[in-house]
């Protein structure tokens, strides 16, 4: 017969559970430590991308979306942090028809659109 267990430390279960709810709704609105502070989210960088290319023209730029975002730092063809977005049109055209959109990684600001380099 297998001998019964003693559990003396059960109380330290719904304890961590407390501890970590409470941890939980104390730090909700706080600032994730993981995210930089100087730069705007590759996801805004996205969504500034294609409403550059609507709000330049909106009858060819229209169907466009945005593919890729990476984020090029100083001395990596240009002389400060960018956001480099690739934009093509739905459905995708093989980079046929796709433009690439260059954003100031501050604050979103366009600084070049052309097209991609094979």
């Amino acid at each position: 017969m297998i001998p019964r267990v003693r559990r003396r430390f059960w109380l330290l279960y719904p304890l961590w559970i407390l501890i970590c709810a409470g941890l939980f709704f104390a730090l909700r609105n706080s600032e994730d430590p993981s995210r930089r502070h100087d730069r705007i989210l590759s996801d805004d960088a996205a969504v500034r991308a294609v409403a550059v290319l609507r709000k330049m023209d909106r009858a060819r730029y229209g169907a466009y979306e945005a593919v890729h975002v990476a984020y090029a730092g100083r001395g990596e063809g240009g002389g400060g942090g960018r956001w480099v977005v690739l934009c093509d049109r739905v459905p995708h055209t093989g980079l046929r028809d796709a433009v690439v959109v260059e954003l100031d990684a501050r604050d979103g600001v366009l600084l070049a659109i052309r097209k991609p380099v094979r």
